[in-house]
């Protein structure tokens, strides 16, 4: 076979997927093993990371974690919340939700270093979550915005004012992800006690409000 005909069909071989869309196809590579419970705890690692980097910087005091009857999973928190302003014609919240490697957090300029956890950003809980809720309490003001699969389904919006500030986002496991979407408290509560090495001066408390495993923990990291 010639070198250019060769190459020609290399090139048709090749496939780049748009946004979180590679995330869906490969979450393997992203989370880890989707059949085991590794991949779906993975998630909720992430969902608390970010909040865990608000209280190492100071800015959150109250980490809320809540395992709701309908299987999805809501993390809460007391920080800054994250931003909401418009850049490059498009709310900076929705990038961090929507594009891998989306945030500031590493820039030198922030005066911040990161909390080394290991993940991959909550883009990829949003890319394997049927649903995502996500409320912002910030700038006098409560925004909302819905995703399906990573996909934008209700657009950033004011719904009220508030003195409030933090970040809510409840989001349920995709059930054509995860064979078994359902979430191990007990996992969960050592994942969370392991976190108190870090000293970030935060309380957590988790809520399981199943009622096959319904009970609350509190714990200072």
């Amino acid at each position: 076979m010639h070198q250019k005909a060769a190459h020609a069909i290399l090139a048709g071989m090749i496939e780049v997927l748009p946004g979180l869309e590679a995330v869906r196809k490969r979450p393997g590579m992203y989370v880890g093993n989707v059949a085991d419970g590794t991949g779906l705890h993975h998630l909720f690692a992430e969902a608390v990371n970010n909040s865990l980097v608000e209280a190492w910087a100071g800015y959150c005091k109250s980490v809320q974690v809540s395992l709701n009857i309908d299987g999805s999973a809501t993390v809460r928190d007391d920080g800054r919340g994250i931003p909401t302003e418009m850049w490059r014609d498009e709310p900076i919240v929705q990038m961090v939700m929507t594009q891998l490697h989306c945030g500031g957090r590493f820039r030198p300029e922030t005066g911040q270093r990161p909390i080394e956890l290991g993940g991959t950003g909550i883009a990829v809980v949003n890319a394997l979550s049927e649903r995502l809720e996500l409320r912002v309490w910030r700038d006098g003001a409560e925004h909302y915005m819905r995703f399906a699969r990573g996909r934008v389904e209700v657009p950033l919006k004011v719904v009220r004012d508030t003195t409030e500030h933090g970040t809510e986002l409840t989001f349920s496991p995709d059930p054509a992800i995860f064979p078994l979407p359902q979430f191990d408290s007990n996992r969960i509560e050592r994942r969370l006690r392991s976190l108190a090495h870090l000293r970030v001066g935060a309380t957590i408390s988790l809520v399981d409000g199943r009622p096959a495993s319904s009970r609350k923990v509190t714990i200072d990291v």
